[in-house]
């Protein structure tokens, strides 16, 4: 399942909740990642014990609490300005 998916299980439940509500609820879920996969009750249990007020605080948890294998490319932005004085990154071809 991919965040996005996950994020809408997560939509679906009744707040305030717990960390152990959402865990014994969705834990078995596996999040696929671009260099990987993993639990969602993995990706819980690196926050502990919270209780979460709204879905959308259980969102912001999850995409925060994903392992690295979720970001693809570590340090990479396409986004980030080139610093003044360098000629910037080289180009990279997939």
């Amino acid at each position: 399942m991919s965040l996005k998916q996950a994020s809408e299980l997560l939509r679906q439940h009744d707040y305030p909740a717990t960390t152990n509500q959402l865990a014994d609820s969705y834990g078995d879920y596996r999040l696929d990642h671009p260099n990987g996969s993993e639990t969602l009750g993995e990706v819980l249990q690196r926050v502990g014990s919270e209780t979460f007020g709204t879905s959308g605080e259980a969102e912001e948890m999850l995409y925060s609490a994903v392992s690295s294998g979720a970001i693809g490319r570590k340090g990479y932005s396409d986004r980030d300005p080139t610093t003044l004085g360098t000629l910037g990154p080289n180009q990279v071809s997939f």
